[in-house]
């Protein structure tokens, strides 16, 4: 291994970084809106620019591995977006939707590739994309970032082992005890993951049926809490939204003049949404004010186009309902 292939790539690297930055923001950004417009529900996102010295160590095992490699290439996280759902099926629904947003140059699950091996562990799953219209177009670092999906538990486990054993603060005795406890928190935080997906599903079930109970006299739209119950029940197949995704679109049924659940229900007597989620054509499931948002643009088209709420993304609207016109 050439110390000079290493530093010519770090100085590449270092010359190259400003340019990357405002990829990284961008993609974050991209990222961000997409899920916001599925809505579907998620912790965080946020994104970061690999560093300098976390770039040397890479290419320095990028160049040990193959001395041919070209690290500016081969190091493929150079742009790095992370997004933390609550649930595993949350994963696998954003995972589809920026299959659709993006190409796909390669999709690991690491957690499926550890219970493979009979093992509990590191779990999280990575895609790594491009804005390139095809595949056969490669790596290029400021057309592509590497994306991790976690669970919130995922993560917490991740980041409590990176913190300990790369810091080399365990001492070698020590280590298969604290191997095998990893391991035990592993198997437990999956166990965990499952019963809070357990947890929602039959909670949302149940909200479907609940009781509404009344919302801020002083504010005149629905209030989150009031729609999320009656999202609920009328797509009951839908995930959940973020909060201020509910307080958002509450807004736009304000411009609407719609401002009970009474009146809502009325205005979406004769909508069949199971035709409209239909037309849409979507690979991932669409959440509950996704599906709401549909079916206001069904059943009052140029109307909700042009509602001063949509301003912002009037041209997205428009492309969605091509699709239910045909």
């Amino acid at each position: 291994m050439s110390m000079r292939r290493i530093d010519r790539a770090v100085a590449d690297y270092i010359s190259l970084r400003p340019r990357l930055e405002p990829a990284t923001r961008e993609f974050v950004a991209e990222v961000t809106r997409t899920i916001d417009e599925a809505g579907i529900n998620y912790l965080s996102v946020t994104g970061r620019t690999k560093s300098v010295p976390s770039f040397a160590a890479k290419a320095r095992g990028v160049l040990a591995d193959s001395g041919r490699a070209d690290p500016l290439v081969a190091v493929t996280d150079q742009v790095g977006v992370r997004v933390i759902t609550y649930v595993q099926r949350d994963i696998d629904a954003v995972a589809d939707l920026l299959a659709e947003q993006f190409t796909v140059l390669d999709d690991r699950d690491l957690g499926e590739e550890t219970a493979a091996a009979g093992r509990f562990g590191y779990a999280s799953r990575h895609l790594l994309v491009t804005r390139a219209p095809s595949a056969e177009a490669g790596y290029e670092p400021l057309r592509c970032a590497s994306i991790q999906l976690r669970t919130v538990l995922q993560h917490a486990w991740a980041e409590f082992e990176h913190d300990i054993r790369y810091k080399g603060t365990v001492p070698p005795e020590q280590v298969p005890d604290l191997d095998r406890r990893f391991t035990l928190a592993a198997g437990l935080l999956e166990l965990a993951d499952r019963e809070f997906e357990t947890i929602r599903d039959r909670l949302q079930v149940g909200l479907g049926d609940s009781h509404v109970g009344a919302g801020d006299e002083h504010d005149p739209r629905i209030g989150a809490r009031e729609l999320a119950t009656f999202l609920a029940g009328r797509y009951s197949s839908a995930g959940w939204s973020r909060t201020e995704h509910y307080e958002w679109i509450s807004g736009l049924l304000l411009e609407l003049g719609i401002a009970s659940l009474e009146e809502l229900g009325t205005t979406l007597r004769d909508v069949d949404s199971a035709s409209v989620t239909a037309a849409m054509g979507y690979r991932y499931p669409p959440g509950a004010v996704r599906r709401l948002d549909d079916d206001l643009l069904s059943r009052f088209g140029d109307i909700y186009l042009a509602l001063h709420g949509n301003a912002h993304r009037r041209e997205a609207l428009a492309a969605r309902r091509a699709n239910l016109t045909g």
